[in-house]
């Protein structure tokens, strides 16, 4: 047998790795969320938990490896060579696929993927082998139709219930204990924890038993005394967290931490099929192959009972731990889910508004209107109270995302959904259950209020609509690669290992990692921080603004789109920084001490309105030169060119001299810095009249007229938002000195 299908298995084993990082980036998630945006422990103390969840899922999932062997199609009418390229095509279509999800921050459906995958694979293979002909004459049905679509409906159906759960769950447990739930949470709390770690027992460790074929005798007796066996172990999880609660230890946390096991136990059991279930599948095909050295062998021994080297199972549990301690792409992924479920509304969206989005809020606040019409007041007022949220003075310092009631919910609901998945053989997608759990609880929980729910609703459609768009990609993509691997041969194995390594290797960007370091020193903690970094961003964003400025003009005088382009992106990039330091504002002023609260707010909303102005002029300067100059208009004609370069030389006098001031904490000088910005604006006023009497003498194209007069007014602009933020600082500078005194 040819050496080219050693190969190819060798390098299934190697995109099943590279299957498992990309993989647990994205879906890392899904059982995280919950333990990360509640705080519920610290970060190393959750990745150690889901890494023990992890590992013995990892052990309990032989049993859907069934999926990547004989699930959607009929092995027994496949040749050895069809099923290694047929495999070989999934694996590198999902590396592909997962790795731009990945990039884009969207968190996807690996088991979608899989199933999709596999149903394109098969059929670019049917297309391109001969049919073939039954006993009856009549062409064989290679495609296993029925079962993939049955999969898919499980799929699909688990978005639905998945929501209803969250939303019910959360509802009513919302109204058992409020958002001031600790009181509620002393008399009730060791008994509603108790329910849901009889669920997670449940669910975790004997159905997981189950799918694995350990311990038969134990599970047939479970099975048969199911009410009694759960029963029992309500009664000991309760009484052991009420034991727990008056040893004053927090048994919201310890539930969170076991939900948060169990999840990524259901992750590892019901997902790793998806990483690993597909090469698997090609090193068993090749085995068989190797017993008869025909690579036209039919493949019907893959219809055979499976059941996973441990030693696979443990390798890939291991990789999977690594790359969820290491992976950062899961950090982008995360963050989706967490913005789009946060009861934190400081006005920073990740996603826009739409057409769709603010039909649903019009239905919704409508419904809404209609209940409150036609229930008694008195169930309204008894509801509402359940719901008031606590004023932000109320919240703990290390308040999260969301509280630890929610939290539970979330892992509660999930772990059921998906390993009673796991149980019944049904590949339902974790993202889409964990994500519609946190969805739907999100919405009960009133995390959507009319501030946010606009660009909550587009954030949840847009990742169903990846959802949808996952299946359809992963289908195409399987089929064009596999059709591919076929048609090309050897070069084409080599061209798409070599894209796929490339995908897999560790790669950040220093603009992504100078924008995340902004933003968490904008949320700091630490007033002192975040007023020293906001200083330092004034002295650096008055630089680089004098700096684009200056180019600005002068690029324009010599018509250089080049270097107009490049400005008007270096003019975006500040002026997005300013508007996420804007966005960021409120946040830290929450954060900032009650005993100058008032005159140090005041400062800082200041200053930071004024750069976001300043940065805003400077756009407004820099997109119209660079779309005058890329239209091909005229230039600007000599007069017109000594005026901006006088402006121009101001300008550049007076920001260098801001710049000193505030580089040195020296505002001695203010007074001239006014003097210079009188001087300033009477030249610009100079400039438009000058401007005016060509017009009147038709000296001057219509275009380099309005591109003139919108720089001097927008000059006009920047520099006053200047000066009153050199105002605002030297305030704030003589401030500090005083209380220091």
């Amino acid at each position: 047998m040819s050496a080219i299908y050693t190969f190819l298995v060798i390098v299934l084993l190697l995109l099943a790795v590279g299957g498992l990082y990309v993989g647990v980036s994205n879906d890392a998630v899904n059982f995280l969320n919950s333990a990360l945006g509640s705080k519920a422990a610290p970060k190393k103390v959750i990745l150690a938990v889901a890494s023990v969840g992890i590992i013995i899922g990892a052990l309990t999932s032989s049993g859907m490896m069934e999926v990547a062997r004989s699930g959607v199609y009929y092995p027994e009418f496949f040749t050895f060579h069809e099923v290694i390229m047929l495999f070989t095509g999934v694996m590198f279509a999902n590396v592909i696929l997962l790795d731009v999800f990945n990039s884009l921050g969207l968190p996807t459906s690996t088991t979608v993927a899989l199933v999709f995958g596999l149903l394109g694979s098969a059929i670019a293979v049917s297309i391109f082998k001969e049919p073939v002909i039954g006993p009856d004459g009549t062409p064989e049905t290679l495609i296993n139709s029925g079962k993939a679509l049955a999969m898919i409906a499980g799929i699909l159906l688990s978005v639905v219930l998945a929501f209803i759960t969250g939303t019910i769950l959360m509802f009513f447990s919302r109204l058992l204990f409020t958002f001031r739930y600790h009181k509620q949470l002393r008399r009730y709390g060791a008994l509603w924890c108790g329910v849901a770690f009889t669920i997670i027992i449940y669910f975790a460790l004997i159905k997981g038993l189950k799918s694995s074929g350990l311990a038969v005798d134990l599970v047939a007796y479970i099975n048969e005394h199911t009410a009694i066996c759960l029963l029992v172990v309500y009664a000991i999880s309760s009484l052991l967290l009420f034991l727990l609660q008056k040893l004053k230890v927090n048994i919201l946390k310890i539930t969170i931490l076991a939900g948060t096991f169990s999840l990524a136990l259901a992750f590892a059991g019901n997902d790793l099929v998806n990483f690993i279930g597909v090469p698997l599948a090609g090193l068993d095909s090749w085995k068989i192959a190797q017993q008869t050295g025909d690579p036209n062998m039919l493949m019907g021994a893959l219809n055979n009972p499976v059941k996973a080297d441990t030693i696979f199972l443990v390798l890939s549990g291991l990789i999977m731990v690594v790359v969820l301690c290491t992976s950062s792409k899961a950090e982008n992924v995360s963050e989706t889910e967490l913005s789009l479920a946060s009861t934190q509304d400081d006005g920073n969206e990740k996603f826009g508004s739409t057409a769709f989005s603010r039909a649903i809020v019009r239905v919704a606040v409508s419904c809404s209107r209609w209940f409150e019409d036609h229930t008694p007041k008195s169930w309204q007022n008894a509801v509402a109270r359940r719901f008031e949220t606590p004023a932000a003075s109320e919240m703990a310092a290390d308040q999260g995302r969301f509280d630890l009631i929610r939290a539970v919910v979330n892992l509660t609901a999930g772990s059921m959904l998906i390993i009673i998945g796991t149980s019944l053989q049904l590949p339902l997608s974790t993202t889409y259950v964990t994500f519609m759990v946190a969805m739907g609880s999100s919405l009960a929980d009133k995390a959507w209020g009319r501030e946010s729910a606009v660009y909550r609703i587009t954030g949840v459609i847009t990742v169903v609509a990846g959802w949808f768009l996952t299946g359809f990609a992963a289908f195409i993509l399987s089929i064009v690669i596999t059709l591919l691997l076929l048609w090309g041969g050897v070069v084409a194995i080599i061209a798409l290992s070599i894209l796929c390594v490339y995908l897999m290797l560790p790669k950040k960007s220093k603009k992504k990692e100078t924008e995340q370091e902004s933003v968490k020193v904008a949320f700091s903690d630490d007033q002192d921080e975040a007023l020293g970094t906001l200083i330092t961003e004034v002295c650096q964003t008055m630089q680089t603004t004098t700096d684009i400025y200056a180019q600005t003009i002068a690029a324009t005088l010599k018509e250089d789109r080049k270097a107009l382009r490049t400005l008007v992106r270096q003019s975006n990039d500040l002026f997005y920084a300013a508007r996420e330091r804007k966005y960021a504002m409120l946040p830290t002023l929450h954060k900032f001490h009650e005993e100058n609260y008032i005159d140090t707010g005041h400062y800082y909303v200041q200053v930071v309105d004024y750069i976001s102005e300043m940065c805003k002029a400077l756009v407004h300067i820099t997109r119209p030169c660079y779309e005058h100059i890329d239209n091909n208009h005229r230039g600007m004609s000599e007069e017109q060119v000594e005026d901006l370069t006088a402006i121009n030389n101001s300008v550049s006098e007076l920001y260098n001299r801001i710049n000193d001031m505030l580089q040195a904490n020296d505002f001695a000088q203010i007074d001239l810095v006014l003097a210079m910005r009188d001087e300033l604006f009477d030249l610009i006023a100079q400039a438009i009249k000058n401007q005016l009497r060509r017009i009147q003498n038709n000296s001057t194209s219509t275009k380099a007229s309005m591109l003139y007069l919108t720089i001097l007014n927008e000059t006009k602009t920047m520099v006053l938002q200047s000066r009153n933020l050199l105002k605002s600082q030297k305030y704030f500078v003589e401030a500090q000195r005083t209380e220091a005194k």
